[in-house]
């Protein structure tokens, strides 16, 4: 049967971030794709101009008719908006007979924010516990932990922190750090260093989004964590190195690239 997996996020009307770069993922990835909306953006690769939440029962409603029909094998969540929405992705999480993996997106690629103050909050007491796996950037982790993430040693203290407050995993990714691309994965027992290259573009708008749908897609077909992740970050060097150049701000990856998967997409 097709792997299923499931992103419930914001929509990036550009194409590359948000629910667009998930389902795209998720197809490269060999996995049926579902979505549900969050909220939506008015933006392209040079600026974001608006952002509206989707009513939290809306959210819910999405939701309840995937689940019903289509349940996946794996989700992941986005940019989550608010409170309420928080709140409500969070009492269903807490029923799924599947992985949850949690981008705790905060700040869209232009500076904007993609979720409130108390929805932050909600995020760290509520839905964080929920979760087979966190992946923050240095940033989300420092408003999740209150650890300053600067190095490689901070990512680490961050990862162990956020699995004591309930995590069952944590990918600390340091793609802003100054020496190279070192994400940080902790499984509340087992360390492990994922290292790629820095690449001199613009072009790296959505690769939070990117790097989380592979992981979820890989979930949803049976891979282990550390498989899991190293896929995906492998797919998100590629898509980075081999961006297409479109957009006159920072561009999107190119979600054609290769995922190293046997009999997959090359």
């Amino acid at each position: 049967m097709l792997p299923v997996a499931l992103t419930v996020a914001g929509s990036d009307p550009s194409g590359g971030a948000g629910i667009q770069a998930d389902l795209k993922t998720f197809h490269q990835f060999g996995v049926y794709g579902e979505a549900v909306i969050t909220l939506l953006t008015v933006q392209n690769t040079v600026r974001m101009t608006r952002v509206d939440c989707i009513p939290a029962e809306l959210v819910l409603a999405q939701l309840a008719a995937v689940l019903e029909d289509i349940p996946p094998q794996a989700a992941k969540t986005g940019a989550l908006g608010n409170r309420e929405i928080v709140e409500a992705i969070a009492a269903a999480a807490a029923g799924f007979r599947f992985p949850l993996v949690v981008d705790p997106v905060m700040i869209g690629k232009h500076g904007q924010p993609l979720v409130s103050t108390d929805a932050i909050v909600a995020i760290r007491e509520l839905l964080l516990p929920l979760a087979a796996l966190i992946c923050p950037n240095l940033h989300e982790a420092e408003e999740l932990t209150g650890i300053r993430v600067l190095t490689v040693d901070d990512m680490r203290a961050a990862a162990k922190r956020l699995c004591e407050m309930g995590a069952k995993a944590a990918l600390v990714k340091g793609g802003h750090l100054q020496e190279s691309a070192v994400d940080v994965l902790f499984d509340g027992q087992d360390w492990r260093e994922f290292t790629a290259p820095h690449f001199d573009t613009p072009h790296t708008h959505g690769t939070g989004c990117t790097l989380s749908a592979g992981i979820t897609a890989e979930l949803a077909r049976g891979a282990t964590l550390d498989a899991a992740v190293a896929r995906a970050k492998s797919y998100v060097t590629q898509a980075i190195r081999s961006n297409p150049g479109l957009g006159h701000g920072a561009g999107p990856l190119n979600h054609h690239a290769a995922t190293g998967l046997k009999g997959g997409s090359k």
